[in-house]
């Protein structure tokens, strides 16, 4: 469906009644074109080390508090292993970002080892940041066929006033490297923060507008939590309290349903932090996809871009059966032993798989 920036813009300001009213509608069009299906991605932090400064993030490379990690071949191969007894489906890697050549073999390593270990059962999205095309399609010929690349903001003024103004964190790069991911035929996500310093109603408009003018076929969006080791906590007080920005990432998710009926979306476990609902709440706004954490205990604690994050104690096990009854709840279901395609991109791609 297609909307003028100014409804886009009235359905953000929504409120009562109103919000309400949008949520059970983008909900009803899930039910309509999804059907009342969930979808797994069992995440794996496989490293904390990150090249990049971003001003909002705890694994930002200028924070000396941070503590750093890098998962073994043999815990990797272990979450993975649980991905299938568990019967996700599907796992995603996520990392903090480099780009020297040891990390990228390491990466499409991993990639192979995954699907050798799964007899190619598991779909694998990868989260590991910008890269070049070389790369990019060397992980994509490994297996890896689904990549997830934030961009963020797509106001450029705003993007760099959350990252530093240099070569490192360019605004051009970070649009060149979804140009390229969608060119190489990823099933290419993207996504916002949503309740930054600085960021308007018209910023988080435009952001829906840009993901339906890419035609990506995944999108994460969460509400921004400030870190307390990261430049931006010095706004704490100026942005929307806690449940402000719930429900503006609610209505976010809900009008980009609408938008894309079609497309798979993330119901971000940030969520969770401002309100134990919040991942069911999202699913009931347009929501398909939840990503239950896989990662060794001891590194989800050193894996902390954004404070108060949950789950950090619980087995994968338990995690899963958390989930099963957190979905029954809202008359939802999990797909078990399912990649959980975009419906979106395989219609796109009909030949895909």
């Amino acid at each position: 469906m297609n909307f003028t920036k100014q409804e886009i813009i009235d359905m953000l300001n929504a409120r009562g009644a109103d919000h309400e009213a949008l949520l059970e509608r983008a909900l009803a069009t899930k039910l309509e074109y999804l059907d009342h299906f969930v979808h797994l991605r069992g995440l794996i932090e496989y490293s904390s080390v990150c090249r990049k400064n971003c001003l909002y993030c705890g694994l930002r490379s200028g924070n000396s508090k941070a503590i750093r990690y890098t998962m073994t071949d043999e815990e990797v191969m272990d979450c993975a292993r649980q991905a299938v007894e568990l019967r996700y489906g599907s796992i995603a890697l996520q990392c903090g970002e480099r780009n020297d050549k040891a990390f990228t073999d390491k990466i499409a390593q991993l990639v192979r080892d995954i699907k050798k270990l799964s007899d190619g059962k598991l779909g694998i999205t990868l989260s590991c940041g910008e890269q070049s095309e070389e790369v990019y399609r060397q992980w994509f010929e490994a297996g890896a066929h689904r990549y997830l690349l934030r961009i963020e903001s797509s106001n450029e003024e705003l993007y760099y006033k959350i990252h530093p103004h240099d070569d490192t964190h360019a605004f051009a790069t970070r649009l060149n490297c979804i140009d390229t991911l969608l060119k190489i035929g990823y099933q290419t996500g993207t996504g916002t923060m949503i309740g930054l310093p600085f960021q308007t109603v018209s910023d988080m408009a435009d952001d829906l507008l840009f993901f339906q003018s890419k035609g990506v076929a995944m999108v994460g969006m969460g509400p921004f939590i400030p870190h307390p080791d990261t430049p931006l906590w010095q706004y704490r007080n100026d942005i929307p309290s806690d449940e402000e920005r719930l429900q503006m990432t609610l209505r976010m998710i809900a009008i980009l349903r609408l938008m894309m009926p079609e497309i798979n979306m993330v119901s971000a476990s940030a969520n969770q932090t401002l309100n134990p609902l919040g991942r069911s709440m999202a699913v009931k706004a347009g929501a398909n996809v939840l990503m239950p954490n896989l990662s060794p205990s001891p590194y989800r604690k050193d894996y902390i871009i954004y404070p108060d994050k949950q789950c950090i104690e619980e087995t994968a096990s338990f995690c899963a059966a958390h989930l099963e009854l957190q979905m029954r709840a809202i008359k939802h279901s999990i797909l078990y032993d399912e990649w959980g395609d975009s419906k979106a991109f395989l219609k796109a791609h009909p030949t895909f798989r």
